[in-house]
């Protein structure tokens, strides 16, 4: 009895240390720092981070500023911020958006953006994942004067329940990322122990609300093609890109995985090349730690053809943590990029 009890006990220990192993293996713990520096400036008026960035197509750049997430630093005290920033500006520089309506300013805490733009009258529309308190919501904003936020509507719903990011899709109708699936840390981190991926992309309208895929460790950033015929899904554990055919009634169909060897967290597209541009983390063991003297990375990944048999895959952006700690997003205009971070700062570069 006592040689099967420690067999029983040695096979179990084998087992929790194989899993450890392939934990440390998600979080890239042994992986060098790529490094690729472009031409880049700081970003004024960015302090803590720009966590992300969404460009639309005439060139004016939304910034979420100030997230707060558990686990990680945060070296501000006061509310997060939305910054808007025109890229056709010679000398562009981020300014505050102010906020009107019925919104909590003090607990606001914004994540993932998106943006809506209604073809009737090209009224602008911001989509922002909110965490007042460790809640998860969305608000949907009306921009309503160059500097000038209207807040109209919050959404909260039990499928909704750790949202990371956000694609709009309508006035009122979006796609949502869950990068957990149990509300405790303990709980998730045992389904990334035992590799089982239960998060989930979420669809929601005023008419219905739904899971629309499952299958992820961890769901993070979204985004879509520039014919709105694709969407694109980071799961930034699972270190690869999900890409979906969007159907009849909002309807998702699987199509192909793409390994992208980081931990990738949110996704931007080139409206004009349909590249997909990912912000990453090279090395996620010394995000979730924050050594001041091992700081984390940055890491910046471009797909061409991400549809055909062969996508070409190019690291565009890599630094060991001396010029920016902890890239979260990568948005590219017109031979220009804007690189943003969990908590640092932003940069804007030049790609030519």
């Amino acid at each position: 009895m006592k040689k099967v009890l420690t067999a029983v006990v040695a096979a179990f220990a084998a087992f929790i240390g194989y899993k450890f192993l392939k934990v440390n293996e998600m979080m890239l713990a042994s992986r060098e720092m790529p490094v690729k520096h472009l031409n880049c400036q700081y970003l004024k008026n960015i302090e803590y981070g720009a966590e992300d960035i969404t460009i639309l197509k005439d060139g004016l750049a939304f910034l979420s500023t100030g997230l707060k997430y558990p686990g990680l630093p945060s070296f501000s005290d006061e509310p997060g911020k939305i910054y808007i920033l025109d890229l056709l500006h010679p000398k562009p520089t981020p300014v505050e958006l102010q906020i009107k309506g019925e919104l909590d300013l003090n607990s606001f805490n914004p994540h993932g953006i998106s943006v809506y733009t209604d073809e009737a009258d090209d009224s602008v529309y911001l989509f922002v994942v909110n965490h007042p308190e460790h809640k998860s919501q969305v608000e949907i904003f009306h921009l309503v004067q160059e500097d000038t936020l209207v807040h109209l509507k919050t959404i909260a719903h039990p499928l909704l329940h750790s949202v990371n990011d956000i694609l709009a899709v309508g006035k009122e109708s979006f796609y949502a990322t869950n990068d957990h699936f149990f509300a405790s840390d303990m709980l998730h981190f045992l389904t990334l122990i035992l590799d089982y991926p239960m998060c989930e992309v979420v669809y929601y309208s005023p008419e219905e609300v739904r899971v629309a895929a499952n299958g992820f460790l961890s769901a993070n950033g979204i985004n879509i093609s520039p014919d709105k015929r694709y969407i694109y899904v980071s799961d930034i554990v699972g270190h690869d890109i999900k890409v979906y055919e969007r159907q009849q009634g909002e309807q998702l169909r699987f199509l192909k995985s793409v390994a992208v060897g980081s931990l990738c967290d949110n996704i931007e597209v080139d409206h004009r090349t349909g590249d997909i541009w990912l912000g990453c983390h090279p090395n996620g063991q010394k995000l979730m730690k924050y050594d001041p003297e091992d700081l984390a990375g940055s890491e910046v990944i471009r797909i061409k053809n991400i549809l055909s048999e062969k996508p070409v895959m190019s690291l565009e952006y890599g630094d060991d943590g001396h010029v920016l700690v902890a890239s979260t997003v990568a948005a590219p205009f017109e031979g220009k990029l804007l690189i943003g971070s969990i908590f640092h700062k932003a940069l804007y570069c030049d790609l030519k």
